[in-house]
């Protein structure tokens, strides 16, 4: 993937901040989906299409990574896989719950596979167990971070 042009994500933020209102000067985080450039694409497709509003990551990949855990009432911009900014996401809640107690309702809001827990409960373990950016990578009792969060700006079609 690309590298990241803080002059373009600015602009892009500055100009999603004309919409929102009370939104802060200071440019967020900008992030892709996933670790690979199919998952940035994919999962930022069910974003725009209001499938996916929400999101789940290993706490100890946060710890790892020394990266502040997310609030409620954050922004994030949202890259494609070729880093470019897409859209806005505000985050409107964050609970932290171990592996086997995310709930239905949660994996149905990520919107991937068939919506169900058990589709959400095979891709996520996949998914830290291949890209986990900690040793300890999965286990049935790992802490997630459930995010759940709201489309609230798009790029302008081109």
């Amino acid at each position: 993937m690309s590298e990241q042009n803080p002059k373009q994500i600015a602009e892009f933020w500055r100009q999603a901040r004309a919409g929102l209102v009370g939104a802060p000067e200071t440019v967020p985080e900008a992030w892709a989906f996933g670790a690979t450039p199919a998952h940035a694409d994919g999962l930022l497709a069910l974003v725009l299409d209001g499938t996916k509003t929400g999101t789940a990551s290993s706490l100890w990949d946060y710890e790892a990574l020394g990266d502040p855990l997310p609030s409620a009432g954050e922004y994030s911009i949202i890259l494609d896989a070729a880093k470019q900014p897409r859209a806005v996401i505000e985050t409107t809640d964050v609970q932290i719950v171990p592996f086997d107690d995310v709930t239905e309702t949660h994996a149905r809001s990520e919107g991937e596979g068939d919506l169900s827990l058990a589709a959400w409960r095979e891709i996520h373990e996949r998914y830290w167990r291949l890209h986990s950016e900690n040793p300890r990578g999965f286990a049935s009792d790992m802490p997630v971070v459930c995010e759940r969060f709201r489309l609230v700006y798009r790029a302008p079609a081109a």
